[in-house]
């Protein structure tokens, strides 16, 4: 990677912080003195964010984050852009790094067994294997494992209410049916992981690293992905080896918008597209109309709007 570019680094790690809210200040100093921006989320369970900055900033960063307790080891994605896709850095402190709405479910006691790229294949190809995609269902839409089980949900907190809903239909009468689970960068699968340990499932298997390391690594001809898959930054989707896809956002509700979707007359750039035209009202369009006039003027400048910042996730 060139050292003019700017790194973006997606990172998680379950761990035991005693007192989160004691870290937010020192971790936020660390990050504004590396000149480091982006979110990160802080809580007992542990620490979750995206962040970018120079490749010496980044270095900083991780260096203070592999400093917390537990996290040694943190879980680390890279990416470049040729510009800065953030433009400010908040550090915060969550019931949870990733929302599952079960603050009491601790990830540490027991969670699936890692599965890297290499072998993911051989394993959801494995008969009786249930493979089931974390995500959320716009995700779902842009790209999936061939064969993998779409919960449908809209968030993953609804997804405890959904396995216990389907679970006598996902498993059978299978004494010890074998699952495997995946998601964009690993976070969500390894904590679903978690909640399926504490249901009594014991034969549970995640993706390391998530759908981003397989795609960065797994050759296309050997892949069992197909279509894109989403990315909670300013690429909005990639393929493999983590090339820009074809979806833009819609910046009205932040979801993937396909080719397709932009044809369609419902699709305003910056103001609405088909999945989310009938849910804003007149008033709200006339505000995104006006916010992404705003941000055509400041990009003309060659200057940064607040209004363009990205969402972040895993």
């Amino acid at each position: 990677m060139p050292e003019a570019a700017i790194r973006i680094a997606a990172l998680y790690q379950f761990a035991a912080i005693a007192d989160p809210a004691v870290l937010r200040e020192p971790l936020l100093r660390a990050c504004r003195a590396a000149g480091v921006r982006g979110t990160l989320l802080l809580a007992a369970e542990g620490i979750n964010g995206t962040i970018a900055g120079s490749p010496a900033g980044i270095d900083a960063v991780l260096g203070a984050i592999r400093a917390l307790p537990g996290c040694a080891g943190v879980e680390v994605k890279f990416a470049a852009a040729a510009i800065q896709p953030f433009h400010r850095m908040k550090v915060r402190v969550k019931p949870e790094i990733v929302t599952m709405g079960m603050p009491d479910l601790d990830p540490l006691a027991a969670t699936g067994t890692y599965i890297g790229a290499a072998g993911w294949n051989a394993l959801i190809a494995e008969p009786g294997t249930i493979l089931i995609d974390t995500r959320n269902d716009y995700e779902v839409a842009v790209g999936s494992f061939a064969g993998a089980i779409n919960p449908a949900t809209a968030s993953f907190r609804d997804f405890p209410t959904w396995f216990r809903a389907e679970r006598a239909r996902l498993l059978g009468e299978r004494a010890q049916p074998r699952v495997a689970m995946f998601c964009t960068g690993g976070i969500r699968c390894e904590k679903a992981t978690a909640f399926l340990k504490s249901e009594g499932v014991a034969d549970v298997f995640h993706l390391q690293g998530g759908i981003l390391k397989y795609l960065e690594t797994m050759p296309a001809e050997d892949s069992r992905w197909h279509g894109e898959c989403f990315v909670f930054d300013a690429r909005v989707t990639v393929g493999h080896g983590l090339v820009p896809g074809s979806h833009s956002l819609c910046h009205a509700c932040r979801r993937p918008v396909s080719a397709e979707g932009r044809a369609s007359p419902l699709y305003e750039d910056g103001v609405s597209c088909a999945a989310c035209h009938s849910a804003r009202s007149e008033a709200q369009r006339a505000r995104y109309r006006e916010r992404h006039r705003q941000e055509a003027l400041a990009t003309a400048r060659g200057e940064a709007h607040v209004g363009a910042v990205m969402g972040e996730d895993s």
